[in-house]
């Protein structure tokens, strides 16, 4: 649900009106955080700080921001495991959030992600994706009709084609959970398809300086807004699985893609471990973010500030 707000509150986040899920899952992310130091360190060797840095300059590449998209849905689910039983290669999501000046994790943060099905569709947008066809179970099988109206265009940092309202009550495939003492933050889903015009990827924000409740996240300001990609030979990989392989839409490749900012992790592709034989298996995915905590980027109408330019690779 969304407040109006007035010049004084221009940093607060829409307020959420949401349960928070219980202890129990809490520690199972406190649990996944023992493994980080192998699961990240690939990361590690991407931002660790400069010896000769001094204390104006970035410790960690700022990751990119990039258009929020016409299908966002504010906090509506609490929760790290957003599959609904849809069918898919499952997909772990490990993520880290730390300030990009300071390398310190940013802990208690609200991360959002979303993203498609296996066949392009978004839940409480299925009139309007590659599925067509809204209410019942998830559109499963080949996507027919037109591609997403209102979806993004332009580069990054263009234009996102504005929000769209929700066609219906569905919301698999996307979630809300945040980050621990250590900024982790740990999400179970399903690979995602493609679209129309899109390369595969997963939408996120990550919200700050809120408060957790019993309502759930309330206050505070919005980050970062990004997306996250897979490349390609993962995506020809889950092609050969079903139901990916029922997908007859052209498919955008990395490199075609208008929104991907072309730049590596630093423009959020994930780093991926799977069986190279058989991807169906699932696939362990894992990235760190560098974000400033203190600006405000709730789409592409905001970006990264000079002044926090990043000096490692």
């Amino acid at each position: 649900m969304t407040e109006k707000q007035g010049p004084a509150d221009s940093r607060n986040m829409t307020r959420r009106k949401v349960v928070v899920a219980g202890g129990a899952a809490v520690v199972a992310v406190s649990v996944g955080g023992g493994l980080a130091v192998d699961a990240f360190a690939d990361d590690a060797t991407a931002g660790t700080p400069s010896s000769s840095g001094t204390a104006s300059e970035a410790c960690y590449t700022l990751t990119s921001e990039t258009t929020e998209g016409p299908y966002y849905i504010d906090a509506d689910k609490i929760r790290q495991d957003i599959t609904e039983d849809l069918p898919g290669i499952p997909l772990t999501l490990k993520l880290k959030v730390i300030d990009a000046d300071t390398c310190r994790p940013v802990k208690n943060a609200a991360v959002d992600i979303w993203h498609c099905s296996a066949v392009g569709v978004y839940s409480g947008y299925e009139a309007m994706s590659n599925g067509g066809g809204g209410g019942g179970t998830p559109p499963s099988g080949t996507p027919t009709g037109e591609p997403p109206s209102g979806g993004p265009s332009g580069g990054p940092g263009g234009p996102g084609g504005g929000h769209a309202e929700p066609t219906d009550d569905k919301r698999y495939l996307r979630g809300t959970w945040k980050t621990d003492r250590h900024g982790y933050v740990t999400f179970k889903t399903v690979f995602p398809g493609w679209y129309q015009g899109r390369a595969v990827h997963i939408h996120t924000k990550v919200h700050v300086d809120g408060t957790w409740t019993d309502a759930g996240y309330e206050g505070g300001h919005t980050c970062h807004t990004g997306q996250f990609f897979f490349d390609e030979k993962s995506v020809l990989a889950s092609a050969e699985v079903s139901p990916y392989s029922t997908n007859t839409t052209t498919r955008t490749t990395l490199t075609e893609d208008t929104i991907y900012p072309q730049n590596g992790h630093t423009g959020g592709l994930l780093y991926l471990k799977y069986d190279k034989k058989n991807i169906a298996k699932g696939v362990r995915a894992h990235l760190t973010m560098g974000v400033a905590p203190d600006e405000t980027h709730d789409s592409t109408d905001t970006q990264p500030s000079t002044s926090a330019s990043p000096s490692a690779s």
